[in-house]
């Protein structure tokens, strides 16, 4: 599949099959990281695969409201850039890392594995962080669903091309 199509295969679900993801499948996934640019090839995305105890704890810092959408997916895997404290090359990072998330989703795409980039409040909190276990050091960047569809969404228009690019003389 080419890589346009891959990406307009892509979509995010909400709704996913019970089984989690093979622990083998899943370090495939989070190797194509890797491949993604970044400056001096520090690779500064961090990966955290939650097991049962770090979503619970997670849950509970969220409240009962959010901890529902929590429970959505059965594979979750917090994604964060550790930070060096310079403005520039963290502004970097944190694109890099971007960068490294939209491979890793891609390619579970073309593994035909549901995916889900969301990024709820409480991973912002100091009890949301410390549940993951994501030090001070680092930014929050997305908590990953993997699983299987439940059901396929459907595709969403997106704005035509002309509408974000400019050419200057």
């Amino acid at each position: 599949m080419k890589l346009e199509e891959l990406a307009a295969a892509r979509r995010t679900h909400k709704a996913f099959g019970p089984e989690s993801l093979a622990p083998g499948t899943l370090v495939e996934l989070l190797s194509v990281a890797r491949l993604a640019p970044t400056h001096h090839l520090n690779q500064p995305w961090r990966f955290r695969v939650l097991g049962p105890e770090t979503l619970d704890a997670l849950k509970r810092a969220a409240g009962d409201k959010e901890a529902q959408k929590l429970g959505r997916a059965p594979t979750l895997v917090a994604a964060s850039v550790a930070l060096t404290g310079d403005l520039v090359m963290d502004e970097e990072d944190v694109c890099a890392t971007a960068a490294a998330i939209m491979l890793v989703l891609l390619a579970a795409t073309e593994r035909n594995i549901a995916t889900y980039w969301r990024t709820p409040a409480v991973l912002r909190t100091r009890p949301g962080r410390e549940a993951v276990g994501i030090p001070s050091g680092e930014r929050f960047l997305g908590l990953l669903h993997f699983g299987s569809a439940e059901r396929e969404p459907a595709p969403r228009e997106r704005e035509p091309v002309e509408t974000y690019v400019e050419f200057l003389p």
